[in-house]
């Protein structure tokens, strides 16, 4: 006779004291009392979460909305809940007393949530935090697919997502639009990944 299998509903609690502010690997997440651990990213990830950065820095520095940020962060968008998007933009409101003083905890809010596809990643990213994202009221949340070279925005509107492989461009809070060329960024991170070996 099988045995029922018991699954543990954690909790912000539990989680919590898994983290630990020293390393930042593995990323400890929490969803629907469902835990999430993402091991180590490929170095090909990390360049491509640079890359994601530094483009939305710039833009934001001449458009002064949100503060980008790059994960580790134990962001609580909800109660009992607990997320670590790869990049992330934090609306300018949320910073306004300074980032030395912010406290993930003090985030309640996304303009933007980006997860980069890894091997390990692609049914969490895809499913469970699109999901999740989109219910919680992030207006714009991209995949970054470096096999495909393409990325999907997801939209809380939309039931499938928009599949960009030339530009993707994106107008948060009715703002100056960002264009990211996408062949020329997916350029990039394959070149840097080239000199990294």
């Amino acid at each position: 006779m099988a045995m029922p299998v018991i699954r543990r509903r954690w909790t912000t609690a539990d989680v919590r004291a898994l983290i630990s502010e020293e390393r930042a690997w593995p990323r400890y997440e929490l969803i629907g009392g469902e835990l999430l651990v993402t091991p180590a990213p490929r170095p090909v990830h990390q360049i491509a979460v640079g890359e994601i950065f530094a483009a939305l820095r710039e833009y934001l520095e001449k458009t002064p909305i949100g503060v980008a940020f790059i994960s580790p962060a134990d962001l609580e968008l909800e109660a009992e809940s607990i997320t670590q998007p790869d990049v992330f933009v934090i609306p300018v409101h949320s910073v306004s007393s300074g980032a030395a003083a912010l406290a993930w905890a003090d985030v309640k809010s996304l303009l933007l949530a980006v997860e980069v596809l890894s091997p390990s990643s692609s049914r969490l990213d895809r499913v469970v935090k699109r999901d999740y994202y989109c219910n919680v009221g992030v207006p714009d949340y991209w995949i970054v697919d470096l096999d495909a070279r393409v990325i999907e925005r997801w939209t809380p509107e939309r039931e499938t997502p928009e599949i960009h492989r030339d530009r993707i461009v994106w107008t948060p809070r009715d703002a100056p639009s960002l264009v990211i060329d996408l062949p020329r960024l997916f350029q990039r991170i394959e070149k840097l990944a080239g000199a990294a070996r």
